[in-house]
């Protein structure tokens, strides 16, 4: 593993086989004022980021050894870090599958250097600073007071802390999940669309600010269904979260009839 380090207001990880293209994931990042940490396998990549405890991880899928979907649930299992695949797999079954795994976003080869600035930079803009055990902080879309937290129904969201509970017990959320799931509760019924959650978990506003393609609209829904699989639905058998066809998801009213808690 090879390493750059500029002045510095993060660590980023590297996992990708091909050289060319890893340094020039890494001159990227390395522009945004990140060390970088370059690692040429998924074994060699999850070394790094127990070693240096990063940001944010950018991820091939087709690498020598364990692949990245692999590569990605042992690092998920470790690390809160924002993961992103950069793959040449364009399927969307592989798209999804990499959502399950536990990514933030998948940008595809060939990709153009400015549409990955982009994106890295829009998940850069939500970092927050580090945690008590060392990891990245996640970000919050509404930056909440410190007691903050939402009740609906038997599922208890505390936002500063960004731990959820369903019926006393916790719900394990990618930083993306946690932050759909509070800004439909805080919605306390409105409909989102999707590109508006695009927009608003990049923390660019709503809509206005432009740029949201389908791509983006889909990542949203691979999202929702991983969301509700872990809140024990399905979109047909709402509980938490419906979909509103066409348009894009709301809040469920509470399941015993309650208005919404946002009580702090």
């Amino acid at each position: 593993m090879s390493s750059a380090a500029p002045a510095v207001p993060g660590t980023a990880v590297v996992i990708e086989d091909e050289a060319d293209v890893r340094a020039l994931i890494a001159q990227i990042l390395v522009g945004a004022g990140f060390t970088v940490v370059e690692a040429p396998t998924g074994m060699d990549g999850i070394a790094a980021v127990e070693e240096h405890r990063p940001e944010l991880i950018t991820l091939d899928v087709n690498m020598p050894g364990i692949d990245g979907f692999e590569t990605a649930r042992r690092i998920r299992a470790l690390s809160k870090a924002y993961i992103v695949f950069i793959t040449a797999l364009n399927d969307e079954a592989d798209v999804v599958l990499g959502f399950s795994a536990g990514a933030d976003d998948v940008v595809i080869k060939p990709f153009r250097v400015r549409e990955l600035r982009a994106r890295l930079e829009a998940l850069l803009r939500r970092q927050r600073p580090m945690d008590d055990d060392g990891d990245a902080a996640p970000a919050s879309p509404a930056s909440p007071a410190a007691d903050d937290s939402i009740r609906h129904g038997d599922l208890v969201v505390e936002i500063s802390r960004r731990t959820a509970t369903l019926d006393g017990e916790p719900v394990v959320l990618t930083r993306t999940e946690f932050d759909l799931l509070v800004i439909l509760l805080e919605a306390a019924g409105e409909v989102r669309s999707r590109a508006d959650l695009v927009l608003a978990v990049r923390d660019e506003g709503y809509l206005g600010s432009g740029g949201v393609t389908d791509a983006d609209e889909h990542a949203i829904g691979s999202h929702i269904t991983n969301l509700r699989r872990k809140l024990g639905e399905t979109g047909a058998e709402p509980r938490f979260i419906e979909t509103v066809r066409g348009i894009g998801y709301r809040a469920t009213p509470t399941g015993n009839g309650q208005a919404y808690d946002t009580s702090r």
